[in-house]
């Protein structure tokens, strides 16, 4: 009889067989198993080697322990593995033809180890492979075209890395990779065409990096992005048309804590959707023309300059008619200065264009 076990993200859909003559048949040493060798769990057990599992085996569980390395052929007779955890396992480096063999594994979690190496061929054989989780690691460099076997890569986790570029060919062959985590990496630099076989992303997470000017050119083929966090990054200026590629799909952008001191004019061209935008803890003093507030229901402004002047008039229409409470203190004009945008009494003379009027009725 066969069974399936629905588990969401994190762990996986086990699908249980027959057992399979001549493979290991009796639960490895220190571990414990559930349904007939289907779940093998080694949680913290002082393992120092990989142990061998049956072909029946769904799941394995070797968190904790202090495993070093992967060597070549671990996974031999493990070839139904679809879910493999292998966390706080002291592992240095993932050598070439490290999970040869696992052509069924669906997740893959190697967080918080100590790896600084990725060999090429290193994931050779995880055509399968949908979840990866790197995220914990010294990862400084990725080989071009590491990932190219994960040909149904969905979901990819660098963050907390020592990523410092990322070069053309990086994700040649993750076509389907939809939500890319790079946080609290040491990127400066985000080449030309490092981010064209992933343009079908749509969460992309840039935050707590060391990027000092925006990565255009490397954005300019992402089509249908919804998320994208850049905060805590040290970039002065946003230029313009820095979204236009994917702002109709554009939902929640985070730009706090950067420093950012202006937009150019043009900078939100395109964008028509987004619903939350955070710009705390910056040294703004207005925003760019071609910023519309029509769908926007999470906007977070404290901690900037504001020049309370006509430019900033549409902000003031806007918190008028909104129900959103912001903090947003003026600093220019100096008999200004300290008091909310929302109560300024500098817009009073401020007249609104009727085109951008109308424009905002529509929404």
């Amino acid at each position: 009889m066969r069974c399936v076990s629905w588990l969401l993200l994190g762990t996986c859909l086990l699908v249980l067989g027959p057992a399979v003559r001549g493979a290991p048949s009796q639960c490895p040493t220190l571990c414990h198993c559930h349904g007939d060798l289907q779940h093998v769990i080694c949680d913290g057990v002082g393992l120092k080697k990989i142990p061998r599992v049956s072909e029946v085996t769904r799941l394995m569980n070797l968190q904790r322990n202090n495993l070093g390395s992967i060597p070549t052929g671990a996974f031999t007779e493990s070839k139904g593995l679809i879910s493999l955890h292998m966390q706080h396992c002291q592992l240095r480096e993932i050598g070439s033809q490290a999970f040869k063999g696992l052509k069924k594994l669906v997740y893959l979690y190697l967080s918080n180890n100590e790896i600084s190496s990725v060999k090429p061929g290193a994931f050779d054989d995880l055509t399968k492979l949908t979840y990866l989780h790197l995220d914990g690691n010294q990862i400084g460099d990725l080989p071009k075209g590491i990932f190219a076997p994960m040909i149904n890569l969905f979901i990819l986790q660098l963050n907390d890395n020592r990523l410092r570029e990322l070069r053309p060919g990086t994700f040649t062959g993750a076509k389907d990779l939809r939500w890319l985590h790079m946080s609290g990496n040491e990127l400066t630099t985000l080449h030309p065409g490092s981010l064209d076989d992933v343009e079908n992303l749509a969460i992309l997470h840039l935050d707590r990096n060391r990027m000092s000017t925006y990565p255009l050119a490397a954005m300019s083929k992402l089509r249908v992005v919804e998320e994208l966090t850049l905060g805590k990054n040290p970039m002065r200026t946003i230029p313009d048309y820095a979204f236009q590629s994917f702002g109709r799909y554009m939902e929640k952008l985070h730009l706090d804590n950067m420093g950012l001191e202006k937009f150019s004019d043009g900078a939100f061209t395109g964008v028509t959707a987004v619903k939350l935008l955070h710009l705390d803890n910056n040294k703004l003093r207005s925003l760019p023309k071609s910023f519309e507030f029509g769908t926007i229901t999470n906007l977070t402004l404290s901690n900037n300059p504001w020049s309370c002047t006509c430019q900033l008039a549409p902000l003031r229409r806007w918190m008028d008619s909104s129900r959103i409470r912001l903090d947003a203190a003026c600093a220019f004009p100096p008999q200004q200065r300290g008091k909310q945008v929302r109560d300024s009494t500098a817009f009073s003379g401020c007249r609104m264009k009727l085109k951008r009027t109308r424009k905002g009725m529509r929404h």
